[in-house]
């Protein structure tokens, strides 16, 4: 069988049997005069980076990718985009392109921006960074060695609010000393389905590349793309895809970036009530040790049982935090945050932008100078505020049977623990059912050291820090 020479250099290049790439040719002095940017993924997230990116004037978009070949026709006529291609890894080794978005599913994110590193390009990568830990480090290592602009893609970063609110806290002290913090991601999400025989992969979609790195296992869902969040395989779960910006919002705004992981957590949760084909929890809740503020988690996927848009009882915004200090409490969420006092009177609000036009614009500025000090999200602050996401999902999958007495192990001075734990006991009370009932899973309280767990449960817990890779999607070494 005949090989292209554009194969050939996509394959050799995953199996890490290409030489170091070749001297980078800045934006700046390139034949156009400006950022050529390839952009790989063309669902919606990847179609609103590529509306942002159109935004820049020093941008222009070279290339376009994605498995689906009518996602690829429409995104690529939309943006009047003259090049596309189906595989990421061709892409990356073709000419023409300074630059590589990669909005494509989680499970690609490291791979796609080692790849494209290690190629000369510099990367925009989505959140969350990695499918796991492992491959992360592999992400901040390839950056560091290959010496290239990688930004991950928390664009909340870049919102301006994020310094006002920082400034206010700690030096201000607007709210005094800070005591706790809960994190909330409550927002239902539907049922995936469930079919008896496997979802065959629609003709227009190249599966060995949809794969990627994943394993080749039957899929139960009704639809290919998006639900794959929900599956261990791919995604990682609600706590990636959306309590990602929240944990990093409060790792920023709370922790100074002081904290890189946890010393400790503890997770439980379920997915529950739907019987469907999804793995990752769809009620979750998680306790995390920083050594100076403790952080409580809630999220709910899961509607009460006769309303379909609501996810259950819960203590302030439905996707943001509250910080409790002597003094008061700030409730944030994106673009916006309100501070009371310990009356419950309000005292200060703030507005921002969600921080999406000028995160784009971050990078291009970092590209262009060849700066990454410049960045509001680099590949090391992406990968902790992202390592919070996998810490969770790991405890919760090598949890034990429920036991509530164990609850009473973590700290919670103020309450912050019981409430979440009370919200979800009340959502499943709309069911008739409990925690135990539904066969609830619930981790010790596991040690984190160096990014890896101690004591009870290591064994296990440190066997999913890294998965197994398909040979000819395996990482290269750096």
């Amino acid at each position: 069988m005949k090989i292209s020479r554009r194969r050939f250099l996509a394959v050799s290049l995953a199996a890490g049997a290409l030489p170091f790439p070749a001297p980078y040719i800045s934006a700046d002095t390139n034949s156009c005069g400006k950022v050529r940017l390839g952009m790989l993924g063309c669902g919606i997230r990847g179609n609103q980076l590529l509306k942002e990116f159109s935004a820049i004037p020093e941008v222009e978009i070279a290339a376009v990718c994605d498995p689906d070949s009518s996602r690829l026709d429409e995104t690529a006529e939309k943006f009047n985009v003259p090049r596309k291609f189906t595989d990421p890894r061709e892409l990356i080794v073709s000419d023409g392109v300074d630059a590589v978005a990669a909005a494509v599913c989680n499970h690609w994110h490291c791979l796609a921006a080692v790849l494209a590193m290690r190629s000369g390009k510099d990367v925009y990568v989505e959140k969350p960074l990695a499918h796991n830990q492992w491959e992360g480090a592999q992400v901040v290592k390839a950056a560091r060695v290959y010496d290239r602009i990688c930004q991950v893609g928390m664009q909340q970063r870049s919102d301006p609010m994020q310094a006002q609110i920082k400034r206010f806290l700690h030096e201000e002290k607007g709210i005094g000393e800070l005591l706790c913090c809960r994190v909330n991601r409550y927002d239902v999400r539907p049922s995936v389905g469930k079919r008896a025989t496997p979802l065959e992969f629609p003709p227009e979609v190249n599966k060995d590349v949809w794969l990627g790195p994943a394993a080749d296992v039957p899929i139960y869902r009704e639809k290919l793309q998006y639900d794959w969040h929900w599956d261990w395989n791919t995604g990682n779960g609600e706590v990636g895809a959306w309590g990602i910006h929240i944990l990093d919002d409060v790792r920023n705004v709370a922790l100074l970036d002081r904290v890189a992981l946890p010393k400790r957590v503890m997770a439980g949760g379920a997915r529950v009530i739907y019987n469907d084909a999804a793995e990752t929890p769809n009620v979750c809740f998680a306790w995390y040790d920083t050594g100076s503020v403790p952080i409580v988690l809630g999220l709910s996927n899961l509607q009460t049982k006769d309303d379909p848009t609501d996810p259950g009882p819960f203590t302030g915004p439905g996707s943001g935090y509250i910080l409790y200090g002597q003094g008061g409490r700030l409730e944030g969420r994106r673009a916006g945050a309100i501070v009371y006092d310990n009356e419950g009177k309000e005292i200060r609000r703030f507005k921002g932008t969600g921080g999406q036009a000028e995160h784009a614009r971050n990078f291009i500025d970092a590209v262009l100078a060849h700066d990454s000090s410049l960045l509001h999200a680099d590949a090391k602050t992406g990968n902790d505020s992202c390592g919070w996401c996998n810490l969770v999902d790991i405890a919760t999958r090598t949890g034990h049977e429920l036991d509530k007495s164990q609850m009473a192990e973590v700290g919670d001075p103020a309450g912050v623990w019981n409430d979440v734990i009370a919200g979800c006991e009340a959502l499943l009370a709309t069911y008739d059912t409990s925690m135990e009932q539904l066969g609830f899973k619930l981790s010790s309280v596991l040690e984190i050291e160096d990014g890896r767990f101690l004591g009870e449960d290591a064994e296990r817990a440190n066997a999913l820090l890294k998965r197994t890779y398909r040979d000819e999607f395996r990482f290269p070494e750096i």
